[in-house]
């Protein structure tokens, strides 16, 4: 198999650009790094694409490497023939060159094996050569001790060395198994009620395998794993016998009809309970990469919100019995105050808790207060919102998810940066920070503690936290990193670095003081030529000798960005200044051809560079519609059908989405719900973060359920993000 060709096959790329990006990977540069300075040599693929030709490119590579595995196996058997060796190269899958391989494998002792040993292999041979009476020549293998013992038990054997040859057919076993995939059906019986009627919708269901949703395929094997329900795949058993047959069978007779009945037994006893295995193992790999895509889909958005800039913030982290943690933080995220306050039951220190807000607003000059969404929350928005109407500057307020704020505020990030402090106020400091910048406080928290995504406790760790971790670094790259505030631990999703050059940037920055150059980045201990190459351009300097370094140019490209300064008779002061914004047209009039020309920048690394001398220094969430900040609140009693919401998405799932609409509970806008077009999944239509209008077309007050739609308010009810 020629990889590059493939991978241009399926990505439909230019084969050049395919050839491109796979000499890059090889070379060992980052995702980043290609995507944002290599765009004319892949076409611009974004990074999104490039994860997934790169993902592909290693099952690819390993596939091969399975490939020459298993040839080498087979030629050291002396069995390698032209027909095995292209039944190798053909096949596509993992599964397949198994398939291949199993006939070869040694196995454990079998009933073929048993009754090889008793000399039966010859007449196996003769009853698949169809050519005579098998009974007749059964005769010649009952020889007593050590061998079969009668005509019936010389039969018997030879069909269990001919169910193990159909059994690794591995043409049949591909056949069977997409027949199953394609006609067979999951049967699922309720076996044990686990008291909250979870599985309730499964106690006798069945749904073809070919139209089942990926999550209802988790949530049955959830089921299944705590033994709530018993999960069964199902296939016409008389046609795959039939199969199996037909395969072999090439007259009628005796020899014909032993061929059925081994068949018949090969299938039931060792091809069934295989293909089931298999296409259940086929089931829950594409839909836990569904779930995985899910979550890495509604992650991106969700760490790319906009950041509440130049605000000092408060956050309070909701409870009843344990208080209502306080912590104050400056406009940098810097720690002023922490405390508890009471003002909820059982405790109702609503006067004393009123006081204590009050006073540090006016101390510390807050301008919003963040509060997480968790238990106690609704009750403490109502203080807030009570408590701001008296107070004698502007302060507004936002409910933020404190979804994995605990999981932060007990971790070791958490203890390094806050030895002194209780894990409870290390929480409200996360919820605070989380609305200053939600990037740089949710990258240090596991993204399956977040609150986005289905199922992500039973995925496949290592491959969840690649994927996400691949998201996780795309999103600090592209938005950049301060090279003279990042703490090592948001330095070591940058590009090229890992944690331990991470921390020597940190060192070297506290032994040496501030980076005045990128250059600098070179004296840091175990960075290396390569590691700059790839890291540079995402590390920013705000007030650095060389206004470049506060920009995503990369050092390679100063050289060729200053011949383009000078050749419009712009200055450093002008850059720093903002006074580029003709810069684009005087591109155009000179002519972006000859001005190629003479910089000798390429015709994408051109546009981004005059993109970055335009606005330096700029963040790419600023573009993105910013936070709604409340100074009013609105509870589930005071809604009802038909009244019209706006709101937010917070997490998006195979089924629908749910949206903030500002009250504790989060609305469900169902698919079908979302636009009068077709579309195959939520994603299609929404983002985390997105601001939607709804209409509420449900509203159960008892149980806390809210259904939306916002298709029946037409196509301006979804706004549109960048």
């Amino acid at each position: 198999m020629d990889i590059v060709t493939q991978l241009t096959q399926e990505f439909e790329l230019r084969p050049d650009h395919a050839q491109n990006v796979v000499k890059l990977l090889d070379e060992g540069n980052t995702i980043p790094f290609i995507a944002r300075y290599r765009k004319e040599m892949t076409g611009g693929i974004d990074d999104q694409l490039l994860r997934r030709f790169s993902d592909r490119y290693d099952y690819l590579k390993k596939l091969e490497g399975r490939k020459s595995e298993v040839a080498a196996a087979i030629g050291e058997q002396g069995k390698m023939t032209d027909e095995i060796r292209a039944a190798i190269e053909a096949c596509a899958t993992m599964t397949e060159i198994e398939d291949v391989y199993r006939p070869f494998r040694q196995k454990k002792k079998t009933r073929a094996s048993a009754a090889i040993a008793k000399g039966l292999q010859p007449l196996a041979d003769f009853i698949l050569a169809q050519q005579g009476d098998p009974f007749a020549e059964a005769e010649k293998y009952v020889v007593g001790e050590g061998g079969a013992q009668t005509v019936r038990e010389a039969t018997d054997g030879a069909k269990d060395i001919i169910a193990e040859i159909i059994s690794d057919n591995a043409e049949l076993r591909k056949k069977l198994r997409t027949l199953t995939q394609m006609h067979g059906e999951m049967r699922v019986k309720l076996v044990r009620d686990d008291g909250k009627g979870t599985y309730d919708m499964y106690a006798d269901y069945a749904e073809k395998l070919s139209e089942i949703k990926s999550h209802r395929v988790l949530a049955v094997n959830r089921g299944e794993k705590e033994e709530c329900l018993k999960v069964k795949i199902c296939f016409d058993a008389d046609l795959a016998k039939r199969v199996c047959a037909a395969k072999y069978v090439r007259s009628d007779g005796e020899c014909a009809r032993l061929i059925r009945e081994a068949a018949s037994d090969g299938y039931d006893r060792l091809i069934a309970p295989s293909v089931e295995r298999e296409v259940r193992s086929l089931l829950t790999d594409k839909a836990s990469e569904q779930a995985i895509r899910m979550f890495e889909v509604n992650l991106r958005p969700l760490l790319l919100q906009p950041p509440v800039k130049g605000k000092v913030t408060m956050g309070l982290d909701p409870g009843y019995r344990t208080g209502c943690k306080v912590a104050v933080v400056d406009e940098t995220g810097k720690v002023l105050h922490t405390g508890v306050i009471y003002p909820v039951p059982p405790h109702n220190k609503v006067e004393e808790s009123r006081k204590i807000v009050a006073e540090l607003i006016r101390k510390y000059g807050v301008d919003v207060i963040s509060i997480g969404n968790g238990t106690a929350s609704k009750e403490t928005e109502i203080f807030v919102a009570e408590l701001i109407k008296e107070i004698d500057r502007p302060v507004s307020y936002a409910v933020v998810s404190e979804a994995g704020a605990s999981v932060y505020s007990a971790s070791p990030v958490a203890v390094e940066e806050f030895p002194d402090l209780d894990l409870t106020m290390r929480s409200a400091i996360s919820i605070a920070r989380r609305l200053q910048d939600p990037l740089a406080e949710l990258i240090k928290i596991d993204p399956k503690s977040i609150g986005v995504g289905q199922y992500q406790h039973d995925m496949d760790k290592k491959r969840l936290d690649d994927v996400l971790g691949g998201v996780l670094e795309d999103c600090v790259n592209s938005v950049g990193v301060d090279l003279n505030t990042a703490s090592a631990y948001l330095l070591r999703f940058v590009a090229g670095l890992n944690s331990g050059v991470a921390k020597n940037i940190v060192s070297y920055r506290e032994a040496n003081g501030k980076f005045s150059s990128r250059a600098q980045l070179l004296k840091v201990p175990k960075l290396g030529a390569k590691a700059y190459e790839q890291c540079a351009g995402f590390l920013r300097i705000t007030d650095g000798i060389n206004i470049l370094d506060n920009t995503a140019v990369h050092p390679e490209s100063y050289d060729k960005a200053e011949k383009l300064l000078k050749l419009f008779g712009y200055t450093d002061e002008d850059v720093k200044k903002g006074g580029l914004s003709d810069l684009p047209a005087k591109v155009r009039t000179f002519g972006e051809e000859k001005t190629r020309q003479y910089t000798g920048l390429d015709g994408a690394t051109l546009s981004d560079v005059v993109a970055e001398l335009v606005k330096p220094g700029r963040d790419i969430r600023d573009s993105l519609p910013a936070p709604v900040l409340r100074r009013d609140i609105l509870g589930i009693e005071d809604l009802s059908v038909g009244m019209e919401v706006e709101g937010c998405v917070r997490n998006v799932t195979d089924f629908g989405a749910f949206i903030d609409i500002g009250v504790h509970q989060d609305g469900l806008v169902h698919i079908s719900e979302i636009t009068d077009k077709y579309i195959k999944h939520p994603s299609d239509a929404l983002k985390v973060g997105q601001r939607v209008r709804a209409v509420i077309i449900s509203l159960d007050v008892k149980k806390q359920r809210i259904g939306l739609s916002i298709k029946r308010l037409g196509k301006s009810a979804i706004k549109k993000t960048t």
